[in-house]
This record gives structure tokens, sequence and C-alpha cells, in this order.
């Protein structure tokens, strides 16, 4: 059984703090928001709220939600895009890359979209922000929460690591991987997440959370920084992938994960996690269920920094379209392959304003929440016909906005060429 595969694992890791660590504070999970700079700022929010809330632990912009039967997406802040609803826990990744305006940033798994409305609440307009999901569907999640949220720096993208990083090699300052993983930190919330949960599926998972990290680190800049994020447990996926990834990569440091930020939150990583590598876990978090009131659990983050110089990392990637398996036949998270997703096909209206909604209380909330006129067109053609391009082998079709926010799915390759110098 799924459930006494877990137990027996975390009871032979913490010995008796088991119970303590695994012990949920509530019954009913907490919900929390966290606030658009581009819109409010915290202080203004708290004071002009309609519903009761109190900091969160996790991040200076977030918010904890007392009120069981609160329904954020009724209420009109949240299409105001003033506050993005997610649980506490989940806002604690993004501020610790130090994001600042004029910077490239990379949100390598970015929907539905929560963190990546944090890091472009941090840039304020300025610079990239480059939001990828590999899922065409959530993709257009990713995009509309974008387009609510004010975003007018964004690109969004719908392709897989591999590919954004041969295509912008050292390109960003700032990366943030919020890994797919075996989602043990969602148990409580999801009982779809326990019933599928396998030791396979846990190195399934980590398996594909070294791939994506591999393209993460071709991806970043000399002196770049990167933070990585799990909801889950699982030491392959945690404190054994970070030291793993130093091992491949040594031209990279561990950085303290609260050195962006000026408060603490969760605990220290554990010892005994690292798969007998060295790591330094005093410079990761690990947010339990006893520390976090929310349904996430807890997650596990680091931080790592480029130096100024290095060397082009060779790491072996998985083959494009490989779908590892688990054992007996059986489908573990399987993910779409190239080619098998159309990509923004669905006509949208105009954008509408929020005026009238709450802009008198919310100055920036009156803004529509991207620049000009939908317009349907096709995509730019002319892409390679090798195998490293299959995403761009056929024409495509979706919509781009006129002004910063280039709001459709488009490939990488044609992203890169009409990028301005920066």
């Amino acid at each position: 059984m799924p459930a006494e595969y877990f137990e027996a694992r975390e009871r032979a890791l913490l010995g008796e703090r088991y119970d303590t660590l695994y012990a949920a504070p509530q019954e009913t999970a907490a919900r929390g928001v966290t606030v658009s700079a581009l819109r409010t700022t915290p202080e203004g929010f708290a004071a002009r709220a309609d519903f009761p809330l109190r900091p969160s632990p996790f991040c200076k912009a977030a918010f904890v939600v007392e009120q069981p039967d609160f329904k954020p997406g009724r209420h009109p802040y949240h299409h105001a895009g003033v506050f993005y609803s997610q649980e506490p826990s989940a806002s604690s990744a993004a501020p610790l890359l130090g994001v600042r305006p004029g910077m490239r940033v990379l949100d390598l798994c970015a929907a539905p979209g929560g963190k990546s409305s944090q890091l472009a609440a941090a840039l304020q307009g300025q610079g990239l922000l480059v939001s990828n999901e590999y899922v065409a569907a959530r993709a257009e999640i990713l995009k509309s929460n974008l387009e609510r949220m004010g975003v007018s720096n964004a690109v969004v993208l719908n392709e897989t690591p591999a590919r954004i990083a041969a295509a912008l090699p050292e390109f960003f300052d700032r990366v943030l991987v919020d890994a797919p993983c075996s989602g043990e930190g969602m148990f409580r919330k999801e009982p779809a997440a326990l019933a599928q949960h396998c030791e396979a599926l846990v190195k399934q998972c980590a398996e594909l959370g070294a791939d994506i990290l591999d393209s993460a680190a071709a991806a970043l800049a000399p002196g770049g920084e990167l933070v990585y994020s799990t909801c889950t447990f699982a030491p392959e996926e945690d404190e054994g992938q970070v030291a793993a990834f130093l091992q491949r990569h040594p031209e990279f440091t561990l950085a303290d994960v609260l050195g962006n930020v000026d408060y603490t939150f969760g605990s220290e990583g554990e010892a005994n996690r690292t798969g007998g590598l060295p790591l330094d876990v005093s410079k990761v978090r690990r947010i339990w269920p006893c520390q976090d009131r929310c349904r996430r659990g807890r997650q596990e983050i680091q931080r790592r920094q480029a130096p100024e110089s290095r060397k082009a990392c060779g790491c072996p990637q998985r083959p494009a379209g490989e779908q590892p398996g688990l054992p007996g036949g059986r489908a573990g998270p399987q993910f779409p392959q190239p080619g098998r997703w159309g990509r923004g096909c669905i006509a949208r209206p105009e954008p509408r304003c929020m005026e009238g909604v709450c802009g008198g209380i919310f100055p920036g909330a009156g803004k529509a929440p991207c620049r000009g006129a939908w317009r349907r067109r096709p995509a730019a053609g002319g892409f390679p016909a090798d195998e490293s391009s299959r995403f761009a082998c056929r024409r495509l079709r979706g919509q781009c906005a006129e002004g910063a926010l280039c709001a459709g799915t488009s490939s990488v390759h044609g992203f890169r060429r009409a990028l301005p110098e920066l």
C-alpha cells in the first residue's frame, strides 16, 4: 500500500520525531492569498480587506485567510488581480530568488502562475519574465492568470526545458524550478496523489527533476541564481537531488536559501537524506506539516549560485519524447509528447478593465489585464526541421497582444529571434 511505503520510509529516517513532524495542526486546511505589488502594498491590502486574515510566515506579501468558507475566485479583488489565491507555503519560493527590476527571469515549471505573478511583481514591469509550462492546457491557464494579474513584461512558453536551454543558453539572471514531483505534500488535499504513490514513482520523478535542473543550469547566466522547490518529502527529490546536482555541476555553489530575505521559516534540511553525498543542509529549508497550516504539507527549497565564470555543462538529457514508465507496465505522471497539443486556438474576448470594481480602492487595479486589442495571427514560420525542433515542425496559430505581453504560447525559437537586446 502507498501509505505503508511512505510511513515506513519516513519512520526509518525520523525515528521518534515522525509523529511530531507529521502532526497536522488542524483538520481544515488554511487558505492563503498573495498580494501583487503591481496593484497595491501588503499594508494597503490588509487595511482594506473585507475578510479576516493574518500575515503569512512564508512571504511578506502573503496572508493566511482565517475564514473557512472564503471563496477567493468570487471576490472582486481576485478578478482585479489584486491578489493571487495560493496555499501559504506555496508563496515561499519566489522571494528567495531576490529578483530586482530589469532582470531576465525564467520560471521553468510555471503553471498555474502563482509564483510567476510574484516574480512579475518583483520586476515591477522592467526586465523580462519567461514563464514556461510543458502541458499546453496548463499553459493556457498560466497565460490567463498572468493577464488577470496585470503582467506586462512576460512571455508564456509551451516548451520542454531542454529546448529552452538550447535556444537561450546562459541567458537568465534568475531561474525558478518548482519541479513536478511525487506530491507527498499533497496527500491531504488530493487523495489521488496517495493512491498513485509508490517507490517507483518517486524514482521516476527524481529522474525527471534531474533533467529539468540540468536544463535550468544551462539557461542560467554566469553569476546567476537558481532556486529549486518541491512539494514532496522524498529524499531522492530533495536533499539527495541537490547533492547529486552539485556533483554533476561543480561550477555551482550552494548559497544560503534565506540569503535574499530578512526572515526565516521551516527547518534546516536533514543530513540523512542526501544519499551519502556531501551537502550543507543548513542552507536548505524544509516545511513540515506541523509548521505549515495548509494542504500543501511542505516545500523543499534550495538556492544555488553560479560563479561569474563557469564551464559549460555537458550533463546527459533524457532523449526527446521518452516517457519513463513504472514497473509492471504502470504509467506514472505522464507528460504530453511534443506535437500532440494545439496551442492558442481559442478566440478570446477583448480584455476588460476592472475600473469600477475596485480601482478607486487599489489605484493599480483599474488597469486592463494586458495591453492592446487581441488579434488572431499565425506564428512565425521557418523553423529548422530537425529532431530538436519537433515542437515547431508545423505552422502554429495563436493569439498575441499588441504591446509588451506576448500572451500566445509561441515557440521558443521564434521568441529568441524576436527578442530585443536587453
